[in-house]
């Protein structure tokens, strides 16, 4: 399956919840979910059937597939990774998609947007550790440094992205050194601190059948 390219306000309609797809958009009137909370298509707006608990579970896993722009095989090979590691399952699955590089550099605030973060990575304006990294999914740990390359530092959508990044409030487990266009991973992220509104374990219940 192809990478969705199609309006992302659809996504967010469909799931009916706001998931971020759109940067600052999300946060003003304008977003669709503000505008008109019903599902996409020319019946979207009547009442459906019943949904059975497989179409929930599975409503849960596409809202945070969607969320963190992974294609269904990426996902899937994330919750196998994250079944195999001791713990909660749901836990470890959301802590090892925040700590996805591209999601890291979005919640620093270098991109407004998640899609736009895995650009900038893609890139090659994004280092760990001072060297150049350009794989979204490489995953980040705890006291490594993420900084944008010298070069990009003047880019204006890099410096637009970090000044509304200020009022959309940084996560505890990151550190941000703006003057220096650099944070860290202070320690492994709880699931008290991923204010994502997912239920994982219905994922978990899914990929369990």
């Amino acid at each position: 399956m192809a990478r969705y390219r199609g309006p992302v306000c659809r996504l967010c309609r469909r799931e009916g919840m706001k998931l971020f797809l759109k940067g600052e958009r999300c946060f003003k009137e304008k977003c669709a979910i503000e505008r008109r909370n019903v599902p996409p298509g020319q019946h979207g707006g009547r009442r459906r059937r019943k949904v059975q608990n497989y179409g929930i579970q599975l409503r849960e896993k596409q809202k945070l597939r969607r969320v963190y722009g992974l294609l269904e095989g990426q996902f899937h090979r994330t919750f196998d990774a994250a079944a195999r590691r001791r713990g909660v399952t749901g836990e470890n699955l959301l802590q090892l998609l925040e700590l996805r590089l591209d999601n890291v550099v979005y919640s620093l605030g270098f991109a407004i947007s998640r899609n736009q973060a895995r650009q900038l990575v893609r890139h090659g304006h994004i280092l760990v550790n001072n060297h150049r990294v350009n794989i979204p999914s490489f995953r980040v740990r705890p006291e490594m440094e993420i900084s944008v390359r010298e070069k990009s530092r003047k880019n204006a959508q890099i410096r637009e992205s970090m000044e509304f990044a200020q009022g959309r409030g940084i996560p505890s487990w990151l550190e941000l050194d703006m003057d220096k266009f650099a944070g860290k991973v202070t320690e492994l992220p709880t699931r008290e601190e991923i204010r994502i509104p997912i239920q994982e374990q219905l994922i978990v219940e899914l990929y369990s059948r």
